[in-house]
């Protein structure tokens, strides 16, 4: 496990976290051992003043310049305007559900953006992801159904992001379909694929 400052910031701070001396391409070819480092490195580096954003991108589609495994940590002043807009989101696990494993829940919100985005979070409402004893299961979680969504749609890219606000929970979402003019100039998304259905696939 290794962590290096950004060679390319956008941000003040922002860090790279390597998560395996492996080559290897996605979390979810990661043990659950190794995905409990990197929620320790999250940890131990999330220490400290204001909001840090952690995202995964994988594949070239979802953003991603490296083909190997990583996340990255961005420091921010205070939650960003997607963190204040949830709010205290009781509609968390709102959705359909995919699987449930070691406390942590993963649905297909019932009001989806893009085909099988999911939702990834402690059953019961907890506070302060970073000190979270399931931080690790939630990542393990998410490797899991990245696993899966790949089952049904092969070499799909994705992207991840931890929103760390009153009730913590990982938002995964899926790079199938180009935003066009309704999506990029109304705020209008257009989802093909019912979050029922895309539930059903990945349970199967």
């Amino acid at each position: 496990m290794r962590v290096v400052p950004n060679l390319y910031p956008a941000f003040e701070r922002q860090e790279v976290v390597i998560h395996s001396p492996q080559h290897v391409r996605s979390i979810a070819e990661l043990s659950d051992e190794a995905l409990s480092l990197v929620a320790d490195a999250w940890k131990a580096r999330a220490e400290g003043s204001g909001y840090v954003h952690a995202i995964v991108n994988e594949g070239r589609l979802a953003g991603a310049s490296l083909p190997h495994t990583h996340s990255q940590l961005v420091w921010l002043r205070g939650p960003p305007p997607e963190v204040a807009r949830e709010g205290a989101m009781d509609g968390v696990l709102d959705g359909e559900p995919v699987l449930q494993r070691d406390g942590i829940t993963v649905v297909c919100p019932h009001v989806s953006a893009d085909p099988y985005e999911m939702r990834i979070a402690p059953a019961e409402p907890q506070t302060k992801a970073f000190a979270s004893d399931l931080l690790a299961q939630a990542l393990q979680a998410a490797a899991e159904s990245l696993r899966r969504l790949r089952a049904v749609e092969p070499g799909a890219p994705a992207n991840l992001w931890l929103h760390d606000g009153p009730w913590w929970h990982i938002h995964l979402v899926p790079r199938l379909t180009v935003a066009a003019g309704i999506e990029l100039g109304a705020g209008i998304h257009v989802n093909p694929l019912s979050p029922a259905e895309a539930a059903a696939r990945l349970r199967g």
